[in-house]
């Protein structure tokens, strides 16, 4: 079986590849916004698709001759999969032009007889050339490297993702321990077990550091030297948060994966949720949805199965000992007393508890 993983590095280019790693960025973008207006405008005038490719525009305009060939091939790829998202489900909405301030600066290349190589400390890129890296993880050899994606950070650092293409047999493993979890917004999530995630809350706590640093910006003139340096500084802020967030879900995640052979969770929609309490910060905050995923593809690797149940079940309401189903619960009470046994239990905990027995049963009845 095929599967793929990615290994991401930091960049260290020279005054030269700095400057064509920018040409790149640029050209990308140019071709993806120029394709994307000639087929608005083919269809408003024919009302029939055009299929378009790089070479069509290289003659008109020649600087798109200096950088890598399969960047721009790339970005015509990603143009097309965006129509097809929007025709397949509209709620992908329509393709939008990028902006030289606001879109991510990244360009993706293919390996095409041997032209991207990583070898002592030096990453090898078409029209680039050797490109110093930091490889702060080693590389098994049968990994077959596909393609990397060059990318600029926030604070002006560079990066790449190298993705690579390997084989493994999975065996799928029998289920002897399951456990199940519960989204908590203050902790992450509540197991079975009775143990939380205690996720730190990186927003909440640069929130008040990103407050002062927002309101200098506003204090600014617009696109001027100063607000450019300030808008870098809280872009820098946020990106921190992302990787301490990342880090934390992903060490999280591959402790549970590790140690349980399934794991049993509420399948919940964390946007609608997030719109329809309020609580948007919060629930936005810990990613539970990323946490999710994460979890999802570990587990995987190793055989073993992330169960999720449906988000109509009453996990709050049953009662984990004797079954019995109370008929409402607000939100605001954290303690669940059941009226048939008289259970007193903390309510996460008892419906991570009714998660895992759930996820128990629909084993049984594959």
């Amino acid at each position: 079986m095929k599967q793929q993983r990615g290994f991401k590095f930091a960049l260290y280019p020279d005054a030269r590849q700095r400057v064509l790693l920018e040409k790149t960025f640029g050209c990308t973008r140019f071709l993806y916004n120029k394709m994307l207006d000639d087929k608005i405008r083919h269809y408003e005038q024919t009302k029939e698709n055009i299929i378009l490719t790089p070479a069509y525009y290289k003659e008109a305009y020649p600087f798109l001759k200096e950088v890598d060939c399969m960047a721009l091939v790339n970005a015509q790829r990603n143009l097309e999969r965006a129509f097809r998202n929007f025709f397949r489900d509209r709620r992908y909405g329509f393709p939008r032009w990028k902006s030289k301030h606001k879109s991510r600066k990244s360009y993706t290349t293919n390996v095409i007889h041997h032209n991207i190589e990583l070898k002592d400390g030096y990453l090898k890129l078409p029209k680039l050339k050797w490109v110093k890296i930091r490889q702060h993880r080693g590389i098994p050899e049968e990994y077959r490297l596909k393609s990397v994606t060059v990318s600029q950070c926030a604070n002006g650092t560079y990066e790449a993702s190298l993705l690579y293409e390997y084989e493994i047999e999975i065996q799928p493993k029998k289920v002897e321990r399951m456990i199940g979890l519960d989204y908590a917004q203050g902790c992450l999530y509540i197991d079975s077990e009775g143990n939380s995630g205690d996720y730190p809350h990186y927003y909440r706590r640069l929130e008040h550091r990103l407050a002062k640093e927002q309101r200098r910006l506003t204090h600014m003139e617009k696109n001027s030297r100063n607000w450019i340096k300030q808008k870098q500084r809280i872009q820098v802020l946020y990106e921190k948060i992302s990787h301490q967030r990342r880090d934390f879900l992903h060490k999280q995640s591959r402790q549970i994966a590790n140690a349980w052979d399934a794991v049993a969770v509420e399948d919940l929609n964390m946007m609608e949720m997030s719109k329809s309490l309020h609580l948007g910060k919060n629930l936005m905050d810990n990613s539970y949805g990323m946490f999710r995923s994460f979890l999802a593809y570990k587990l995987e690797e190793q055989g073993k199965q992330l169960l999720r149940i449906d988000r109509y079940f009453a996990s709050s309401r049953v009662c984990s000992r004797c079954g019995n189903v109370l008929e409402e619960l607000p939100i605001e009470e954290r303690i669940f007393h059941c009226s048939a046994c008289g259970h007193v239990m903390d309510r996460d905990h008892n419906a991570a508890v009714n998660l895992c027995h759930e996820g128990r049963k629909i084993l049984q009845s594959v």
